[in-house]
């Protein structure tokens, strides 16, 4: 094993095992800035949130990170724009498995979540996947293609069900002192 992978893999464990679950959301963050490729100015991650390989990802300004989600960040990048809120134990992924290779070989792809989007309770966005600026993707709803900008989506898979408006001013802004 390499240097940078060892590294990194301790880097993984240290955060997933331990500091995930710490109640001080400035000490989360702290150890964050230091593992994730980027954190912008204002952007909360709640406790229990896991990252594997947290050098690809990449988090924009003002996000809020509910509690208990996933981002894999192992092969592919993820990266968000701001004022991103992600619902409770969402999932994004970026990595799978060919379900037609007879050597099941790896397949995915990275995954883009554009300015003001918000994806919802225990929302599952598969690898490869561009979810466009405002757009909403409903709680629980599989993200399996892309998403154009301003689209309410929601089912398994996601489907547009409804249009946003477009004049979206908002700059989240939650702070929250434990969790």
């Amino acid at each position: 094993m390499n240097e940078r992978l060892l590294a990194g893999s301790i880097l993984a464990y240290g955060y997933n095992q331990w500091v995930k679950s710490f109640p001080s959301q400035h000490l989360r963050n702290a150890y964050l800035r230091r593992w994730l490729a980027r954190i912008g100015d204002g952007t909360n991650v709640l406790m229990n949130c896991r990252f594997l390989q947290g050098r690809k990802i990449h988090l924009g300004s003002r996000n809020v990170i509910n509690f208990g989600c996933l981002l894999d960040g192992r092969t592919y990048e993820i990266r968000t724009g701001s004022d991103v809120s992600i619902g409770p134990e969402a999932s994004i992924l970026t990595l799978g498995h060919d379900p037609h290779s007879a050597t099941f070989a790896d397949r995915g792809g990275p995954v883009v979540i554009g300015d003001h989007a918000w994806i919802g309770y225990r929302a599952l966005v598969l690898p490869g996947v561009t979810i466009g600026e405002g757009a909403v993707v409903a709680a629980g709803a599989v993200v399996t293609k892309d998403v154009a900008p301003f689209t309410i989506v929601a089912g398994n898979p996601a489907r547009p069900i409804g249009e946003r408006r477009r004049d979206l001013t908002y700059r989240l802004n939650f702070k929250a002192f434990l969790g």
